[in-house]
């Protein structure tokens, strides 16, 4: 078996492949040959220009095009000709109609569909076999057609990238775990399986970007339904744990970025930071999980999957605690003029909280990993007025 090598971190994070929509396209032949396209296409002219490339995930239905206004016209999108565009060439006289039709055809289109099953002009078959144009009619009206050939363009035009990362089904959450080569990604993700989730891809992550914002992730054709575990190699989850324990296709809704332990970095304690991390132009938020020895990482990215479902059902933990403490902030003032029960003297809220010492990182005494010393009120600055 061939040694794997080690890859630097640098690599490991930049390791990405990014297909903008200017560098993706099909050919006029694959769209209507595609076995998913769910209407009918019959060809009737321009056959020779089967294999002119369209670039654009959304069509175009350019009336204004007939009329001669070519502004705004993209040669590479599917133009589609419907009951109104028809309608308008069918009131031009023979001459006018010939030369609406030969300056339609004549800027390169990719291909042209007319729908609802009509008859097309003797002078648009005429101009599509001159410019070689293709140009098809289909049996459905133009609503349909155009969201059918939304849907496989969109599958085949869409952006792509692919991430070194592990991706994982919790909960309905899609967790993308990123970090440098042996931070436990793997380990990570073998854990949360053995727990009832799912793995979606290990170390290779293909994703692609979908309407109106949404990134979703899928293995590569030859790990798909495997996981490397440094120690016991490549193991086969889907015979290991069942068909049900993994899945092809997910969104990204967490990325979750796995760090090592260091005492002198902070990391969040209260939950309301909001950080996020950008896949192909959309920002997906982020967290930052320190790993160490000890730390049970599987329970702590189901309590994030967990989190993630409260927050979508309107319940923000985090802000709910920060906006309690800040209630406590307001009510300070009646604090200072309270007397104390015992004493009958008012109590100094300044002289009180100048006692309590602040927490040292140093000492045995007093928690270091604990958000439990937060004092009922903070003291207002003694220069403040």
């Amino acid at each position: 078996m061939t040694e794997r090598l080690p890859r630097s971190p640098a690599v490991e994070e930049q390791r990405t492949a990014v297909i903008g929509p200017e560098g993706i396209e099909i050919t006029v032949g694959d769209l209507v040959s595609d076995r998913h396209l769910q209407i009918q296409l019959a060809r009737v002219a321009g056959s020779a220009g089967l294999g002119r490339p369209i670039r654009h995930p959304r069509v175009q239905k350019s009336g204004l095009a007939l009329a001669g206004h070519f502004h705004g016209l993209v040669p590479t999108r599917v133009q589609v000709l419907g009951e109104t565009e028809l309608s308008y060439i069918h009131t031009l006289g023979p001459e006018e109609r010939s030369l609406s039709a030969r300056g339609f055809f004549s800027l390169g289109l990719s291909c042209v569909i007319i729908t609802g099953n009509r008859e097309p002009a003797r002078a648009l078959l005429t101009s599509a076999e001159a410019t070689s144009t293709p140009l098809f009619v289909s049996d459905a009206r133009s609503s349909r057609t155009i969201n059918a050939l939304h849907s496989i363009l969109d599958e085949r035009l869409a952006p792509q990238t692919q991430l070194h990362g592990v991706l994982v089904d919790v909960f309905g959450v899609g967790l993308l775990l990123l970090g440098k080569s042996g931070i436990g990604k793997s380990e990570c993700a073998l854990e949360l399986v053995m727990r009832g989730h799912r793995l979606v891809a290990d170390d290779v992550v293909r994703c692609d970007w979908r309407p109106p914002g949404m990134v979703f992730g899928e293995p590569a054709d030859l790990l798909k339904n495997h996981i490397e575990v440094r120690g016991l190699g490549v193991l086969n989850i889907k015979d290991l744990f069942g068909v049900t324990s993994v899945r092809e296709r997910k969104r990204i809704n967490i990325v979750v970025r796995l760090v090592e332990w260091n005492d002198q970095e902070e990391f969040d304690r209260l939950g309301g930071e909001r950080h996020t991390h950008s896949i192909l132009g959309t920002p997906i938020q982020e967290l930052k999980i320190p790993v160490r020895p000890g730390r049970d990482m599987g329970s702590i990215l189901e309590m994030a999957a967990r989190n993630e479902l409260l927050r979508r059902a309107g319940t923000d933990s985090a802000q709910e605690f920060i906006d309690r403490v800040e209630g406590h902030l307001m009510t300070r003032p009646a604090l200072e003029s309270e007397p104390d029960s015992l004493s009958g003297r008012s109590i100094d809220a300044e002289r009180f909280f100048d006692s309590i010492p602040p927490p040292d990182r140093e000492s045995d005494h007093l928690p270091t990993e604990s958000s439990a010393w937060i004092p009922a009120a903070w003291p207002r600055n003694k220069d403040s007025k």
